[in-house]
């Protein structure tokens, strides 16, 4: 069985008006969602094989406060500028081209994006995927490369405010 998680960013910093949207950082609410989802991953026992983050300094940052909860090595963290600025289509190539040698894959992305994708493979409807949101995928398929409209069953949905 192959598992996907996709992972939301957590919330980022807008008090810099001359700042690009690619280089946002994390504000104090991100900061500390971050590692507390983190955490709760690895209570979870999760143990992922690949991370796919997009390249955006919110995203990636996100990605590395779970490497090291997580114990994945964060230079083998795959950067990907499709997750930034792709849509739908971009992602699901981005999945079907995962080697089946591995079996469970975090990607860390954006929303309206990252929310489409997980109602698309999963066939469920998710309203939105709140930042540092991570929703669990286990796909039907024994190969990535048989993702598609309905290939995964949504197994659950977590997110920071669930638990405070």
């Amino acid at each position: 069985m192959k598992t996907l998680y996709l992972v939301r960013h957590a919330k980022s910093s807008w008090d810099n008006p001359n700042q690009g949207d690619f280089d946002r950082p994390l504000n104090r609410r991100g900061e500390k969602a971050a590692p507390f989802m983190a955490k709760l991953m690895q209570q979870k026992s999760v143990n992922p094989d690949l991370i796919l983050s997009s390249p955006a300094n919110r995203a990636l940052t996100t990605a590395e406060i779970f490497c090291e909860t997580l114990g994945y090595p964060p230079e083998n963290i795959e950067q990907r500028i499709e997750i930034y600025e792709g849509g739908l289509n971009h992602m699901l190539r981005l999945v079907q081209q995962i080697p089946d040698s591995c079996t469970t894959a975090m990607l860390f992305g954006h929303n309206p994006t990252l929310t489409s994708f997980a109602n698309f493979i999963s066939g469920k409807h998710l309203e939105n995927i709140v930042t540092c949101g991570i929703v669990r995928i286990d796909m039907k398929n024994s190969s990535w490369q048989e993702t598609l409209l309905n290939s995964g069953e949504l197994m659950w949905y977590e997110y920071p405010k669930k638990y405070r």
